[in-house]
This record gives C-alpha cells, structure tokens and sequence, in this order.
C-alpha cells in the first residue's frame, strides 16, 4: 500500500507542472524556481502600467490650469521645472524611450527632454501626456516580439549591450514616479489634494 501510495505521489508531483502550465500558472522545478512566461511577464507589466498612466494623469488634470506655469521659490528651488514644464519633460522621456523600446526614432519635438514648444497649455500638455502613455502601452505590446529591434537611448543609463525593451519601459515608469512625488509637493502647495490620496 504505501509503494502504491508512493507512485501515485510520484506520478501528480510529476503532472503537476502540466496542469500549472495548462492553468495559465508559472510551473516550478524541482530547485523552487520559476520558469518565466513573456505574456505573463507582459500582462503584470500592463496592470503597473495601467496604474502608473492613472495616477499620473490624474495628478496632472488635478492641477488648477492657471497653476501649470507654478514652481516653488521657497527654500532651495532655484531654477527648478513649473509644474507644466515637469510633465511635458515627462511626456517627452515616455516618448523617447518609448522609441527605443520599439526600435524608432524618437519624435522629433519631444526635444532633449523638453517636449514640444507649441504644446504649452494645461489641455494641450494634457494631450501630450496621453499621447506618450499610449506610445509607451505601445512598447510594453511589443515586449514579447523577437523581430522589433530595440535601440539604446541617449537618455537611458543602460548601454547599448545592455537595452531591452522591458528595461526601458521600467526605466520610463520609474522615471514618472520620480516626478509623481515632484508632481504631490506641487499640488500640495497649491492646496490640491492628489486624486490618488483622496478618500
């Protein structure tokens, strides 16, 4: 009886990564680790992607539009971004590393970093940031295509050897919560509570 129970052991340890594949789980071997799927990669990127282009233009419409030329001048912020100029420099890092993500130029307005001259009021900057998340939704399609070339960018810290397409849309959203704390202060001065801290 128990070499019986031993094999019938054996045989659902041994078809246990099957179901798990066929379940849409992550199987697991014998060392404990996970075997990686790109589309489950993919979908978990999308969701915190999702979360990050909410939060952000959602901070971004919050901010009053006669506010968007705002930058602090207490304390030690000397020369720093208004409110506006920090989310079209955003927008535009999206665009650019977006570009690299999927093997394009980048477009050619959004600048060093800048954004487009012309985009300058609180609807048009709005469009803009849109615009760059839906690039960057764009990229993170992408992630799992072999035949879309990747291109390193001037502006991302990783060389050219090192460039993937998942790295440069994580280095894109951890470049917009960079700015999402920067976004809070500029709110908070203004006596806007951010969407994403409200009841």
């Amino acid at each position: 009886m128990q070499k019986l129970k031993s094999i019938l052991m054996l045989v659902l340890w041994l078809s246990s990564g099957d179901i798990l594949a066929q379940a849409g789980q992550p199987s697991v071997d014998t060392k404990g680790t996970v075997s990686l799927d790109a589309e489950r990669e993919k979908n978990a990127l999308q969701i915190l992607f999702k979360l990050t282009e909410r939060v952000m233009v959602s901070a971004a419409d919050a901010m009053p539009a006669d506010k968007y030329g705002f930058a602090p001048t207490d304390g030690e912020f000397k020369g720093v971004r208004t409110f506006g100029q920090m989310v079209k420099h955003l927008s535009a890092t999206n665009y650019i590393l977006a570009a690299a993500a999927l093997g394009e130029e980048p477009p050619a307005d959004a600048g060093d970093e800048l954004g487009p001259e012309a985009v300058r009021t609180k609807a048009e900057i709005l469009d803009y940031l849109r615009g760059s998340f839906a690039y960057l939704d764009k990229a993170i399609e992408a992630i799992s295509q072999k035949k879309t070339p990747v291109k390193s960018s001037p502006i991302s810290p990783l060389k050219s050897a090192e460039t993937t397409r998942l790295a440069l849309v994580v280095e894109s959203l951890l470049h917009a919560f960079d700015h999402y704390g920067q976004m809070v202060e500029y709110l908070r001065m203004n006596g806007v509570v951010p969407p994403a801290s409200r009841p």
